[in-house]
């Protein structure tokens, strides 16, 4: 016959696996249901209003042109001065699905969101670990960028060029 005590351990042991299986099925289920950016449609373009609308009314400027940047200043494994187009918007992060990568080890997977609104680009951090800095102030909710303005995300640093 066993002993009181295995027993004990034994049910122990069989409860805590249980505990374990139930934690697993709903940390996956957690993640199933959660929405994927890759299938969230991008933000509808509005039409630009013309630059003196714009800065009347919000005191934003409109771009000059369609070509907004993010050059290199300095970033681990790119060279200063490299160019990336933003286009319709671009995000920054260390994972697979950035559009402009960042082999920084301070960079989460994706950790900063650039988004065309109208004329204007938009920064926004999503939700990273150590921050997104635009002009050395740490960004809390979405920011418009302007010519000249500089992005830190950890130890890479970009120059945001309008045109």
């Amino acid at each position: 016959m066993l002993e009181p005590a295995a027993v004990a351990l034994q049910a122990a042991f069989l409860a805590v696996m249980f505990l374990f299986i139930v934690w697993v099925a709903r940390s996956s289920l957690r993640d199933l249901r959660r929405p994927d950016e890759a299938r969230v449609p991008p933000p509808t373009l509005a039409v630009a209003a013309p630059a003196s609308t714009l800065a009347g009314q919000t005191g934003m400027h409109a771009l000059a042109t369609l070509d907004p940047r993010l050059v290199v200043e300095r970033a681990p494994g790119h060279t200063p001065g490299m160019e990336y187009e933003i286009g319709v918007g671009a995000v920054l992060g260390r994972g697979e699905q950035a559009e402009i990568r960042l082999e920084d080890p301070f960079a989460s997977a994706r950790h900063a969101r650039l988004t065309r609104q109208g004329g204007l680009v938009v920064l926004e951090d999503l939700g990273s670990t150590n921050g997104t800095y635009l002009n050395e102030e740490l960004v809390d909710g979405p920011q418009p960028l302007h010519q000249g303005d500089r992005l830190r995300i950890g130890d890479s640093e970009f120059t945001y060029m309008a045109g």
